[in-house]
């Protein structure tokens, strides 16, 4: 059978598979280990599927499972996960039934990364019903972990060891020879005169609403309302009997690409700063941080390279017991040494009563990109697509190929197409879903012949 006929075939079955996968809110959870209810059932649900389209599947502990195809010493992974980041308000339709809007297909963990699961598990659907011989072992490896860490995979490498060759479908097309090292931190701040902040749920997301608890009178409202509309900043304020409540609101966007969100907390503080509000944090972080996404108030493109750029992001911020806590998030290019840049930020962001801390550390990736396994993946997104100019890039995501060895990022998502991933109203056009199964099978086809 063609590859075609196939997907004109199983297209309505796949969005059913997938429609299966996106009704769980498999938000990572401390409800039942190791990751909550939610990916346990996310997990059995997925493995179901794998095996009534014939593949052996394994459940390792509910951290990870696979579904296996071929025979051989030598095995290729595929990896991707099922555990996605909170909804969050706004969406048009409920984040967790599969609403399809003009040939759209709208849910949380569409396109990161339920959709590329259903895509590379139909692949191996094709490869096995057209006959195809495999002359090594195929794992599509789906982990419920990768948004807060990846213990899924680290499991899955203790108890299976890494793989032979292997691609994740959780970046970008025609593939990922790079990914930046990953510094997360958090400033713990003294604020005397906000009375309450909150705002974020994950520290690798874009801030898009922040609530403040402030004193009337205490900041010229003229000024920040003039900077709010200057910026275009949507915005409430709430008056109670001595306090006001400012709402603040951006945009969602993945920490790696903050430029793509609009921060609500750094416009927060700017407009305060602005406004005249007399505090020990805003006045830290216009001096440190400002509007900026980059670092460069405190220098840190110095360490920038001919692959890629630093990143800020501030994901969460709370107060209590008197400091305001807020996390960081910063990528960090690719050929840096990560540790200068650790002391490095130690260094400018440690002033007065604000303290930095350093809570995880990600060193970079590089692959050649004339080496063995970015080519047999370049070529197969060359070969179904036509498209020979697109390059393999560098990013600040980090993906399960820092986790396992022999692994990069490949898809699952095409230039200039925003699936809206970690951002309300995430999709994916059933057009890029059918492209990325043709794109896995040439991708796995080619992977069995040089592995």
């Amino acid at each position: 059978m063609e590859v075609k006929e196939f997907l004109s075939k199983h297209q309505e079955d796949m969005i059913k598979d997938l429609s299966l996968l996106v009704k769980h809110n498999s938000i990572n959870s401390a409800d039942e280990p190791p990751f909550g209810k939610a990916n346990r059932a996310v997990l059995v649900e997925a493995l179901g599927i794998m095996q009534d389209k014939g593949l052996k599947t394994n459940n390792l502990d509910y951290y990870c499972g696979y579904g296996e195809v071929g025979e051989g010493e030598k095995l290729i992974g595929i990896l991707c996960h099922l555990d996605i980041v909170p909804a969050g308000d706004g969406w048009k339709s409920d984040p967790f039934t599969l609403d399809r809007r003009d040939e759209v297909l709208y849910g949380r963990g569409v396109s990161d990364d339920k959709g590329a699961a259903i895509a590379a598990l139909y692949a191996l659907k094709y490869l096995i019903d057209s006959g195809y011989h495999f002359k090594n072992r195929v794992r599509l490896i789906l982990g419920c972990n990768e948004e807060s860490g990846s213990r899924c995979i680290e499991h899955y490498v203790s108890k299976e060891g890494s793989v032979d060759l292997g691609f994740t479908p959780d970046a970008e097309f025609p593939g990922i020879f790079a990914e930046k090292g990953i510094i997360g931190g958090e400033v713990k701040a003294l604020s005397s005169r906000i009375v309450d902040i909150s705002g974020g749920e994950v520290s690798n997301v874009v801030m898009k609403k922040v609530t403040v608890k402030l004193t009337k009178g205490s900041y010229d409202e003229a000024a920040l309302n003039e900077f709010f509309r200057d910026h275009d900043i949507e915005y409430n304020i709430i008056k109670e009997d001595d306090y006001i409540i400012l709402n603040v609101f951006g945009k969602a966007a993945h920490a790696s690409t903050p430029d793509l969100g609009i921060n609500a907390f750094n416009y927060l503080m700017e407009g305060l700063y602005q406004a005249s509000f007399d505090d020990e944090l805003v006045t830290y972080f216009h001096d440190k941080i400002g509007l900026d996404n980059h670092g460069k108030k405190i220098g840190l493109d110095k360490f920038n390279d001919e692959y890629s750029d630093s990143t800020f992001n501030i994901g969460v911020v709370r107060k209590d017991e008197g400091k305001v806590t807020f996390s960081v998030d910063i990528r960090f290019p690719v050929m840096a040494d990560i540790e200068e840049g650790k002391a490095y930020l130690l260094d400018k962001l440690n002033l007065g009563n604000n303290h930095f801390t350093i809570t995880s550390c990600a060193k970079a990736l590089f692959f050649d990109p004339d080496s063995k396994l970015p080519k047999a993946l370049k070529k197969a997104y060359e070969d179904v697509t036509g498209d020979h100019e697109t390059k393999m890039m560098a990013i600040g995501g980090g993906t399960y190929a820092k986790a396992m060895d022999n692994v990069i990022a490949f898809g699952c998502e095409f230039l200039g197409h925003d699936g809206h991933i970690h951002d309300v109203d995430e999709c994916l056009s059933i057009e890029d879903l059918l492209k990325q199964v043709e794109i896995y099978i040439a991708a796995i086809k080619n992977l069995d012949e040089v592995a």
